[in-house]
């Protein structure tokens, strides 16, 4: 870092380099932190000239990082965390007294999982705390951990940068689930009877957690092109359509429990080999001493892993 350089380095230009470096896009840094490419182009035009580098290069593939830029992605997620130490309160946490506000980002099929356990609990132990459920994209979702927009994530994230805290809570698996009166249901367990009849798959691209792929992959390597009747993005919406047709689902098993009473839906292991996956709670290194955050933190894995 030159020295004399009298410009103003603030904390805000440094997150957006942060996410500058890691993405190498101006366009994808300017959605990730909702504000303009114009904008992103000032900061990075700043940061070039207070380090006296040109951080990141066009070339006919996109975006390169410069050896010092490459520095400074290693440096920078430890540095922005240990600035929030300095502002992040770490003193007692009294639940039942706080009105504090906890952001969490989850899926959609997270909220119906996640959200009603938490709500019931705070209610007998903090009922001035709220929830809000922050809308979540399951390849960028470290960039609204980082840049403090959320507390805690809850789901399936096998890419999570390694500078996210993470705390397992359980591995969940899949099963199949149809009509409860489906007069082939014994012949869906054998395998011959489960790639004959009629499928519904839902898209891993769409569902919010990236461990799905591999299942996608696996189911469809089981079934034949033509028994896939249909294809959509959401666990739920497969759940309801099998109870109102006689296509087979196979969704997370926490799923096809929380509907397969309201349904009249049979559950039953699918009779081909598909992959567990992990869920887990993410954070960044910001909040990990909060005595808040270590409450919530503490709720959830009583309430979810545990229970498990």
């Amino acid at each position: 870092m030159p020295l004399g350089n009298d410009l103003d380095l603030r904390l805000r230009d440094l997150r957006a380099l942060s996410v500058i470096l890691r993405e190498c896009s101006l366009t994808r840094a300017a959605e990730l932190l909702e504000t303009t490419q114009p904008s992103i182009s000032k900061i990075l035009a700043r940061l070039r000239e207070y380090f006296g580098d040109p951080l990141v290069l066009r070339d006919g593939h996109g975006m390169q990082l410069t050896p010092r830029a490459i520095e400074l992605a290693e440096r920078l997620p430890h540095l922005l965390a240990a600035s929030a130490e300095l502002t992040t309160s770490s003193a007692s946490f009294d639940p039942g007294a706080s009105d504090r506000s906890f952001r969490l980002l989850v899926t959609d099929v997270g909220s119906l999982v996640f959200l009603p356990p938490l709500m019931t609990r705070f209610a007998r132990e903090a009922s001035r705390i709220n929830l809000r459920a922050v809308p979540l994209q399951s390849r960028h979702f470290e960039t609204k951990l980082e840049a403090g927009e959320a507390d805690l994530a809850l789901g399936a994230f096998p890419g999570a940068p390694r500078y996210l805290r993470r705390q397992r809570l359980y591995v969940e698996k899949y099963v199949s689930v149809v009509q409860k009166d489906q007069p082939n249901l014994m012949k869906l367990r054998d395998a011959a009877g489960f790639r004959a009849a009629r499928h519904i798959v839902v898209m891993a691209s769409e569902v919010g957690h990236a461990a799905h792929q591999l299942a996608q992959q696996a189911l469809e390597a089981e079934l034949p092109p033509e028994r896939v009747m249909l294809r959509l993005t959401s666990f739920v919406s497969a759940a309801v359509i099998a109870a109102r047709t006689d296509a087979i689902a196979t969704v997370p098993r926490k799923v096809a429990r929380l509907f397969a009473e309201q349904l009249d839906l049979a559950i039953f292991p699918p009779p081909i080999t598909l992959p567990t996956f992990e869920i887990a709670q993410y954070w960044h290194e910001r909040y990990h001493r909060d005595a808040g955050h270590r409450w919530l933190r503490a709720v959830s894995f009583e309430l979810f892993a545990k229970a498990a």
